[in-house]
């Protein structure tokens, strides 16, 4: 089974095969969506066994895939002259009263991360180089909350390649926000992740089709001009 088949939903079973993407270049761009410090850090297995253990496959899949993959794109996309772009969830104030709603309701997205904190910097693994574009949110969707739709509409870019966590918030977010304004989307499957496979897995399949196409590094590699 090939990106043009698998990842399918309900209403687009039986669906004609989708035509293979023409990246241009100049016209491509790699998003790197929200892949900080802080949700790499492991939950403390004495502290909090069980925290622990329902993370530990989400911690697994980032370390073992999902950075490795988007390293290895973000190598390929800079090998080619291509833009690689990046987007964190940061806040200007320390209180963090200028984050979103969705943002500050109590639970597990209740993040308070000043942009200047370890906490809210892009891992090093995957740390952006010379002028690379860094916007900074504090919303889910990357677009609704910075200037990154007038920056790729700037650079002429048509086709984004989506990256990052998490598969089924900020990614998903970000990606049907880009659908709306009628850029092409490309999301890695196996360069994002969600807390759990099941919830990546189900967010892919809601997004194939119509928001984004959905492929793998290997596949989307095939595609990149250059």
């Amino acid at each position: 089974m090939t990106w043009k088949t698998a990842h399918r939903s309900f209403y687009y079973q039986g669906a004609p095969e989708p035509e293979d993407p023409v990246l241009l270049p100049g016209k491509v761009a790699l998003l790197v969506i929200d892949v900080q410090n802080t949700y790499l850090e492991e939950p403390d297995p004495v502290a909090e066994p069980g925290r622990a253990a329902a993370w530990a496959p989400f911690h697994a899949r980032m370390r073992g895939t999902v950075i490795p993959n988007v390293a290895r794109l973000i190598e390929a996309f800079r090998a080619r002259g291509l833009d690689v772009l990046f987007a964190r969830i940061a806040c200007q104030l320390h209180d963090g009263r200028d984050r979103s709603l969705s943002q500050r309701k109590p639970g597990w997205n209740n993040l308070l991360l000043p942009k200047d904190e370890h906490a809210s910097q892009i891992v090093p693994e995957l740390a952006p180089r010379g002028d690379e574009i860094v916007v900074t949110k504090t919303t889910d969707s990357a677009l609704t909350g910075t200037n990154l739709r007038l920056i790729l509409t700037n650079l002429g870019i048509t086709h984004v390649v989506c990256t990052g966590i998490f598969t089924d918030q900020c990614v998903s977010s970000t990606v049907r926000s880009l659908a709306d304004e009628s850029f092409d989307v490309i999301v890695v499957s196996d360069a994002c992740a969600a807390g759990s496979d099941a919830l990546h897995d189900r967010e892919l399949e809601v997004l194939n089709m119509i928001y984004a196409s959905v492929m793998s590094s290997d596949e989307l590699l095939g595609f990149l001009p250059g």
